[in-house]
């Protein structure tokens, strides 16, 4: 690949790793939506869907959007709303309350929405929800969803949906976000064969990047367009919403992967988690920038809130669950009163510290537990939980292959997370050994440039499906170390000829590698890690983001 290529090695060890043959790595690194775009034809029922909201737009149809209350729903919802905004159209936007309806559509909202609407578009829900849409009464339906299909499907005039079970699965990476931009897609084509035009698809891509990122869509095929295309159009910042979030989230450079999951994703979802459901799909569909500034101030200070009630909850939960065991084919936590708001992220950090699927649940007054589920790659836990419902031990639950939701009655948790290991134990689940550091190569401190760095990064955008590549310095020493911030690790190592590099390494002094570090002594050691361009004061250099350490004796 170096050979036939020009290109750096470790970059091209990258590519040999992610399957790229030499004559298409030009290609890989600049990868297009000309190139990578799916025919929206690809995807059942796309052309109906496309037909009757068009049909709705022509009529001057009322049209509301019942969205999920997560970035994915939010970014779906704002995706339609700018789109008939450029058309002339004020959508009706309505996203559930977390605690008190649940996730999805829901008998009543669906019925008041019937009364007062044409059309209703389901995002990012809405593909099992059978009784639901029976009862929008008067009203049209479409569903534009990317969650797991039952064996039937509700009655409604269209369900685009790639993880449909009449589907290929194919495009089963595709978030919501992308199912609706795929939509869009195909209107402006109909448009267009009728001598109109559509609203500029390109500017919402920031939009789809965002929700691919914070949905953790695996980062393959066309997903990689999106994000890759999506971060340049929100460097541009000229969507009054995502840059007044920025601002509040401190963001000073160009925006990357890293900056959706963790900076803009979070403080999206807050509203979602423990505030006011609508506020994140308000703020990324806003026009008005008085409006966009009151609204990312409050998603921020929600965010702040969020991690105090996440930390007790987590505490609580990793006692729990320890206490039970981590060998298992399932590590899950239950506590009364636990905000529903945050029990995935602590089913997330479950996962992250057992490396087997994560359940936590929280009951309420009522005596209903909900919960949250996150699973580890080669575990499909959306469709086990779907089937303990259908077996009736669940009120409801269903999701993908990474992640999903559920409601159970607190009398019947236990034997629900039993007989759900049970399934996941026949996928092996069980079998999963201690999670992997999986290396992509051994650099020395003077190799790792920024024109590198900038090289590596061609070969992303990185994250879910997609890791970062992993790098390992061998023999080096500590030259300086120091705690910063309540958990976190900083520090310089450098290999004794000159070179020298910073480190840092979040959550390090929680575990045993930041007092390993910082009680050093002059031992040498192997640092792993991932590296990015630090920039401060106008000034880039390469940072280490330390995952690992081992000594070099």
């Amino acid at each position: 690949m170096t050979q036939a290529t020009n290109l750096p090695a470790p970059l091209c060890r990258i590519l040999v790793k992610r399957g790229v043959a030499a004559e298409n790595a030009a290609a890989f690194l600049a990868p297009t939506l000309r190139d990578l775009l799916p025919d929206p034809h690809d995807l059942r029922d796309m052309e109906k869907a496309a037909a009757r909201f068009l049909k709705a737009v022509k009529a001057r149809e009322r049209i509301a959007i019942f969205a999920d209350y997560d970035v994915d729903g939010g970014t779906s919802a704002a995706l339609l709303i700018c789109w008939l905004r450029d058309m002339g159209l004020a959508a009706t936007l309505y996203i559930p309350d977390r605690i008190d309806e649940g996730y999805g559509p829901n008998d009543a909202a669906m019925a008041a929405l019937a009364r007062d609407h044409d059309l209703i578009i389901c995002v990012d829900c809405g593909t099992l929800s059978h009784g639901p849409i029976a009862a929008a009464v008067g009203a049209d339906v479409i569903v534009l969803d990317h969650h797991l299909g039952g064996e039937t499907l509700p009655e409604c005039v269209a369900i685009v949906n790639p993880n449909r079970q009449d589907e290929t699965g194919d495009l089963g990476h595709l978030c919501a976000a992308g199912v609706v931009f795929l939509m869009l897609v195909e209107a402006n084509r109909q448009m267009k064969s009728e001598g109109a035009k559509g609203p500029d698809l390109m500017s919402a891509l920031d939009l789809v990047a965002l929700g691919t990122v914070a949905d953790v869509a695996p980062l393959i095929g066309v997903n990689r367009a999106f994000v890759r295309q999506g971060l340049t159009v929100m460097g541009h910042r000229q969507r009054i919403g995502i840059t007044a979030l920025s601002d509040v989230a401190g963001m000073n450079e160009a925006p990357n992967s890293y900056h959706l999951g963790f900076l803009l994703g979070p403080r999206v979802n807050a509203g979602g988690r423990i505030g006011k459901a609508d506020l994140g799909a308000r703020l990324l569909a806003t026009n008005d920038r008085n409006e966009a500034s009151a609204l990312a101030e409050r998603l921020d200070q929600l965010n702040t809130e969020r991690r105090d009630v996440e930390a007790a909850v987590r505490d609580l939960a990793i006692d729990q669950a320890e206490a039970r065991g981590f060998d298992g084919p399932l590590v899950w936590a239950a506590g009364d009163n636990w905000h529903p708001g945050v029990v995935g992220i602590v089913a997330a950090r479950l996962k992250e510290a057992s490396n087997r699927p994560a359940v936590v649940i929280g009951i309420d007054a009522d005596g209903i537990g909900k919960g949250s589920g996150r699973s580890v790659s080669g575990i499909d836990l959306g469709a086990a939980i779907q089937r303990l419902a259908s077996e009736g031990l669940l009120i409801k639950g269903g999701g993908h292959k990474m992640a999903a939701g559920l409601s159970v009655e607190g009398g019947k948790i236990e034997a629900a997370m039993t007989r759900l290991g049970e399934l996941l134990a026949k996928q092996g689940a069980d079998k999963i050994g201690p999670a992997d550091l999986r290396l992509d190569g051994i650099l020395m401190p003077a190799a790792a440039t920024v024109e590198l760095v900038k090289q590596i990064e061609q070969a992303g955008p990185f994250g879910a499906g997609a890791p970062a590549p992993r790098f390992v310095f061998p023999d080096v020493q500590i030259l300086f170390a120091k705690t910063v911030g309540a958990n976190h690790l900083k520090l310089t190592f450098g290999d004794g000829l000159g070179a020298r590099i910073d480190a840092i390494s979040f959550g390090a002094m929680d575990g045993p590698l930041g007092p390993l570090l910082t009680t050093h002594g002059g031992a040498r050691f192997h640092l792993a890690g991932r590296l990015e361009i630090n920039t401060w004061q106008g000034r880039q250099s390469v940072q280490l983001r330390l995952e690992d350490a081992s000594p070099a004796a």
